[in-house]
Parts: C-alpha cells; sequence; structure tokens
C-alpha cells in the first residue's frame, strides 16, 4: 500500500522562486504540487479550494504578508502544515514564524528536498504528540 502524497501549495511573489520551489517538491519523493499563489490574498482563497497538506508561505509579499496568511489560514483549518520562507535571518524571523503558528521557518538559501521532508517530518510528530 503506498502512502498517501503530500499535496503542496507554494506561495510566493516571485517567479523564480515559485519556479526553485516546484522543482524542490517535484524532487522530494512523496510530494507533489497541489497549486501556486502570488499573494497571501491568493493563498487564503486556494487554501480554501485545493485543501493542501502543506504550504510553503514566503514572510514578504504586497499586500497580506506570509505571516498574516498564515494567521488567517490557520483560523480556518488545522489541517494544513505551513511553513515559512525568506531570504530573512532566522533568529529574527524563527520567533514570528512561531507567533503565526507556522510550523517552522525555513531561509530560503536552505531550503531543498532534506530540509522539506525533515520539516514536514517534524511538524507530524508534534502533531501525533499533541493529540
Amino acid at each position: 500500500m503506498s502512502q498517501k502524497c503530500v499535496r503542496v501549495l507554494i506561495v510566493d511573489d516571485q517567479a523564480p522562486f515559485r519556479e526553485v520551489a516546484r522543482l524542490v517538491v517535484e524532487l522530494t519523493d512523496g510530494f507533489q504540487v497541489a497549486g501556486e499563489a502570488q499573494t497571501g490574498e491568493e493563498a487564503v482563497e486556494l487554501t480554501r479550494s485545493l485543501r493542501p497538506d502543506l504550504i510553503l508561505m514566503d514572510v514578504n509579499m504586497p499586500g497580506i504578508d506570509g505571516t498574516e496568511a498564515t494567521k488567517i489560514i490557520l483560523t480556518e483549518t488545522d489541517a494544513v502544515v505551513i511553513l515559512l520562507l525568506s531570504t530573512y535571518e532566522p533568529a529574527e524571523y524563527e520567533p514570528r514564524a512561531a507567533e503565526a503558528g507556522a510550523a517552522a521557518y525555513i531561509p530560503k538559501s536552505a531550503f531543498d528536498p532534506d530540509r522539506l521532508e525533515a520539516a514536514w517530518h517534524n511538524a507530524m510528530k508534534r502533531r501525533s504528540e499533541a493529540l
């Protein structure tokens, strides 16, 4: 019996990073891209319609930013894991990510299949321990 594929929504206002994120997801066993969004508002709407398992959310976007979109999404569903990504320093953004309810903060420079898998598995472990 094959394990369920993790459906990922990629949210970033920069097309080049969305392409990189898509490649990372496609190279990670058990993960697939469910959709892409360019804004926080679009992320909220697509989460409602696509119901992804995981959202890769950029922090800094026009309109509502990634931390605000994360808060909105998590008030509507607890069935999604959100990872915040940015070029900013982890020391500054890890606390903001946690405060917003994100499972983790990953610097874009460190984002790769291993980091994606580890963040997903850590989030799932925390979720099962909380039950």
